[in-house]
């Protein structure tokens, strides 16, 4: 039995070394050695495509400074607002909030995709425009976005990408946070629309304008989960730079 044993042992080792020996062998093409395709380290290293780690940051001292500045100013400032905001009003009248100035800032979707030539996005915008400042009582609800009309959102800088503008050196912008060269200028640029030919003109009223204003602006931070150094890592202001270029490529292209 012992004997049998040792002897199947042999033959399935000399069968491993047969197939071993083939496959060795099969590595040879022609007699000479075949190597398979591998990419190579210039290949990797130097794509054609930036990679998203390699974000343009020209003006990381300064924004490192304004990184920090912007960490207190959340902590100690904005987010008490917010948490206040968020213990007065029950969660269902914040939703009509922000239906609410949603439907506001259609203006600045229309106007972009108008822009852009996208004229099937300017129809979706004027009807859900239409729809919920009447059916959905001045923008308290969204009926045009349940009856299949969604949100076309496009602002400036977008715009700007269309008709080829690169994103430019990452900024990050005091209270904002991150952007970059193009999104600052198409920041300006929608807010100055808004101000100047927007509803904000419509009204005419500096009152209505800075409630507006001061509304939409801890409407925004307390639809956004994000807090600082509450990521786990070491490295969030290169985290934030990459997830937000990355973002942005993203609502770019659609």
């Amino acid at each position: 039995m012992g004997y049998a044993r040792e002897r199947m042992s042999l033959l399935m080792f000399i069968a491993a070394a047969l197939l071993l020996v083939g496959g060795c062998s099969s590595l040879s093409k022609n007699g000479q050695d075949f190597v398979p395709p591998l990419r190579s380290y210039e290949t990797v290293v130097k794509d054609e495509k930036p990679s998203m780690l390699e974000v343009s940051d020209s003006l990381e001292g300064f924004n490192r400074g304004v990184y920090r500045f912007n960490y207190y100013f959340d902590e100690y400032l904005m987010l008490p607002v917010v948490r206040s905001y968020e213990f007065i009003l029950p969660d269902y009248v914040e939703d009509r909030v922000s239906n609410a100035i949603d439907n506001i800032n259609e203006f600045g979707n229309l106007t972009n995709n108008l822009l852009q030539l996208k004229f099937a996005a300017v129809g979706i915008t004027l009807g859900r425009l239409i729809i919920n400042s009447t059916v959905g009582v001045a923008g308290l609800w969204d009926p045009a976005g349940s009856w299949g009309l969604v949100r076309q959102t496009e602002d400036f800088g977008q715009t700007l990408a269309h008709y080829g503008v690169g994103n430019g050196s990452y900024v990050v912008l005091p209270i904002l946070g991150p952007s970059n060269v193009r999104d600052t200028v198409g920041f300006a640029a929608d807010t100055a629309a808004f101000s100047l030919a927007g509803p904000a003109a419509w009204v005419d009223d500096t009152g209505i304008t800075l409630a507006f204003t001061g509304t939409s602006v801890v409407d925004k931070r307390h639809r956004i989960p994000f807090r600082y150094r509450q990521t786990g890592s070491p490295f969030e202001y290169e985290l934030l730079r990459m997830l937000y270029t990355m973002k942005r490529d993203y609502d770019v292209n659609n």
